[in-house]
C-alpha cells in the first residue's frame, strides 16, 4: 500500500496547538450538576461504568471544547461524552485516541506528544458498557484513502488514478485486500472485551458516509473516477465492521444509515472537508452535528 499521507499530521497540529495544553482535564457532566474529574475514585452513586474505546472517529478532534489529552485531541462533547452526560449516574472512562488504530486496543500508542496506554487498559470486571469503534486506520486505510488519492488528483483529473494504483499486479486491491483482517482484528477485540469485561453490554459503532454517492465538490478532491470507488472502500470499510459486529455477537449501531445526505459534499455535511476548521473539525473529520446524532443512536440502543 503507498505510503501514509495526511494532510495535516498529528505532530504539526499538536505544534499548532501547544498554546491549548493547558486547558482543563476532560470532565463529565452529572445531573446534579457538578463536573467531576474523570481521574476521580470516589464511588458516590456511579451506577454504571462506561469505557469508550475507538479512533478519531469517536476522539472528534478540534471539535469544541477539546482536550488534549495526552496528544489523543479528544473532544470534551464527542459521542461518548453526549451519552454519559445523558446517562444519570455514569463515570465515563474515554480512551478514544486520534489515529489509534486496533493495535492499541492492547499496545501504547505514542502521539508525538505522550506514550498513552492501551485502551483495553480502561475495561474490567466492573465495566458495564463499552463502545467500541476502530478499524479505519489499520494498514494506514483511512490515511492512504483520504491522503495519497487525493494527491493523485493531478495526475489524471477525468480519470480514475487512485483506483488504478491500488490495483495489483496480479490482480486484487490494496484497499479491499485488507478489509478481511481489520474484520479480525475487530472480532478479536470484542471477544477481549468480554474477557476482561464478562457482564458489560458492547457496543461496535461503525463509520459516516464520508465520500457522496454521485457529485464531486472542492472539499473534497478526488479525480472525476475516483468519486465512485473511494464511496465503494467507505462502504466495504462500513459493512466490514458491521460483520465483525454480527460474528461477535455484538450489538451493532449503523452510523452509515443515519448519515444519508451529510456527507463531504451534502448541503449540510457532518463531515469536514479537505482543510481542517479550527473550533470546528479536523480535516476530513467529524463535525460536532455527527457526534450527537451518533450519541443519539448509541442511547436509543440502550
Amino acid at each position: 500500500m503507498p505510503a501514509l499521507l495526511r494532510p495535516l499530521t498529528l505532530a504539526v497540529l499538536l505544534a499548532m496547538l501547544g498554546i491549548v495544553a493547558a486547558a482543563s482535564p476532560l470532565t463529565m457532566r452529572v445531573p446534579d450538576g457538578s463536573s467531576p474529574s474523570l481521574g476521580d475514585t470516589s464511588t458516590g452513586d456511579i451506577s454504571l461504568r462506561y469505557v469508550a474505546l475507538g479512533d478519531s472517529y469517536t476522539a472528534a478532534p478540534l471539535v469544541p471544547p477539546m482536550s488534549m489529552a495526552g496528544g489523543c485531541l479528544r473532544s470534551e462533547r464527542n459521542y461518548p461524552s453526549l451519552v454519559a452526560a445523558a446517562l444519570p449516574g455514569v463515570r465515563l472512562a474515554d480512551r478514544s485516541c486520534s489515529q489509534a488504530d486496533s493495535s492499541h486496543l492492547s499496545s501504547p500508542q505514542d502521539t508525538g506528544r505522550a506514550v498513552v496506554p492501551p485502551q483495553l487498559d480502561a475495561v474490567g470486571p466492573d465495566t458495564d458498557l463499552v463502545t467500541l469503534a476502530m478499524g479505519g486506520n489499520d494498514f494506514d486505510l483511512f490515511g492512504n484513502l483520504m491522503g495519497h488519492c487525493t494527491a493523485l488528483r493531478d495526475r489524471d483529473p477525468a480519470g480514475r488514478p487512485c483506483r488504478d494504483a491500488a490495483q495489483q499486479p496480479g490482480g486484487g486491491d490494496v484497499y479491499l485486500e485488507v478489509l478481511p483482517r481489520i474484520r479480525t482484528h475487530l472480532v478479536s477485540a470484542v471477544r477481549e472485551i468480554r474477557r476482561r469485561a464478562p457482564d458489560a453490554e458492547v457496543i461496535v459503532v461503525g463509520y459516516p458516509q464520508i465520500v457522496p454517492a454521485h457529485s464531486r465538490c472542492a472539499a473534497l478532491p478526488f479525480a472525476a473516477g475516483d468519486v465512485a470507488y473511494a464511496r465503494m472502500v467507505n462502504r466495504r470499510l462500513v459493512t466490514t465492521v458491521e460483520e465483525a459486529a454480527r460474528r461477535a455477537h455484538a450489538t451493532y449501531v449503523d452510523v452509515w444509515k443515519a448519515t444519508a445526505g451529510h456527507d463531504i459534499c451534502a448541503d449540510d455535511p457532518w463531515i469536514n472537508g479537505a482543510r481542517t476548521v479550527f473550533e470546528k473539525a479536523l480535516a476530513y473529520h467529524p463535525f460536532a452535528a455527527e457526534q450527537e446524532a451518533v450519541a443519539e443512536l448509541v442511547l436509543a440502543e440502550l
